[in-house]
């Protein structure tokens, strides 16, 4: 059966299809008993709007489309919620593809937003992505785009992100305040820039309390899984069993260097002190518990969604749009892998 049209229901109750459309949208110059028949006939047709002539009429199709990297990390899982909770107060549907740390996905995913004629784009960049032609497309359609945790600044666009550099600043300080002296970082990929950042962090801080940085302490996690946190723990305290403190840059880089000391049977954080960064689902349930930095991801959702919806309006309204960096607060979570700061320091 095709589907019903308002010219259909127009024609069974003898009425305009202008009369049906202001029916179906409650406006005030149609009569209550027109409104009562029209709503109930497409009811009882099971009478769906034609989404395309919708956009094309209207020119907005009240969808948002998301790219995420990840389809099973917490820290996007609850980014998503805060994205669609925001999105839903102001109207909006949102569409959600997964990239899979792939620039090539990436790629042909905006190209499928930009056909499907969504409003805004979301993006949170792959690990792979190093060239943003892609981005710039986006912008070159005047599709408002903006970036949030995993971004580029190459893009002239609107920004949601925590100060990586500042967060892992105050975590390698805290390991300096607890005692440790020769702290190893478990570190990311060149890209994108927010594993660099916290790269940066780490150094600085141990430059401000007069540790030289040894680059054969930093150890490149291009996965940033578990598995290369119990690889890289395993070569640290080989070539440098004299270690005190390692700095992760994700919980599941840290997961698996607490597995790796526990196999080993060297005590946390007695002999080496572990701090993580995310705020992981289980940090408070393995075992020593895990010290993070914790990212406020629902916040960067919804911070990030709202920069979009308004972008969204004044383009509509021709309103002069700008572009904003917006950067949250994190805050440390002290739990069982790091020891009590020394007085003192």
């Amino acid at each position: 059966m095709s589907q019903v049209t308002l010219k259909d229901i127009a024609s069974i109750l003898g009425v305009s299809v202008t009369t049906v459309s202001k029916a179906l949208k409650d406006y005030p110059d149609i009569s209550d008993d027109t409104k009562h028949a029209v709503k109930l006939l497409a009811e009882k047709l099971n009478y769906k709007p034609n989404i395309h002539a919708v956009t094309l009429r209207s020119n907005q199709s009240k969808t948002i489309g998301v790219i995420l990297p990840k389809i099973d990390h917490q820290f996007f899982a609850e980014t998503i919620t805060g994205i669609i909770s925001e999105a839903n107060v102001h109207g909006y549907q949102v569409i959600v593809l997964f990239s899979d740390e792939s620039m090539s996905t990436e790629e042909k995913q905006v190209d499928l937003l930009l056909e499907k004629r969504v409003d805004g784009i979301l993006m949170s960049l792959a690990n792979e992505t190093n060239r943003y032609e892609h981005l710039h497309k986006v912008v070159r359609n005047q599709v408002p785009l903006v970036l949030f945790d995993k971004i580029t600044r190459q893009v002239n666009c609107s920004k949601v992100i925590i100060d990586d550099e500042k967060a892992a600043f105050k975590a390698v300080e805290h390991l300096i305040k607890t005692g440790c002296r020769k702290i190893a970082l478990f570190g990311g990929p060149q890209f994108p820039s927010n594993y660099n950042s916290r790269q940066k962090g780490y150094t600085k801080a141990l430059e401000k309390h007069g540790i030289t940085p040894d680059e054969s302490l930093i150890y490149i996690c291009e996965d940033l899984s578990i598995a290369e946190g119990m690889d890289n723990a395993k070569a640290l305290l080989k070539t440098h069993p004299d270690t005190d403190g390692i700095f992760c840059i994700t919980d599941h880089i840290a997961l698996g260097a607490v597995s790796y000391l526990n196999d080993a049977q060297i005590p946390i954080p007695e002999q080496i002190s572990i701090m993580g960064f995310s705020n992981w689902l289980i940090t408070p349930y393995i075992k020593p518990h895990l010290s993070t930095v914790d990212q406020p991801s629902v916040q960067i959702g919804k911070e990030s969604a709202s920069l979009l919806i308004d972008e969204i309006d004044r383009k509509n309204k021709k309103l002069p749009v700008e572009f904003y960096e917006i950067k949250l607060q994190t805050h440390l979570v002290l739990r069982e892998t790091t020891k009590a700061v020394v007085a003192g320091k």
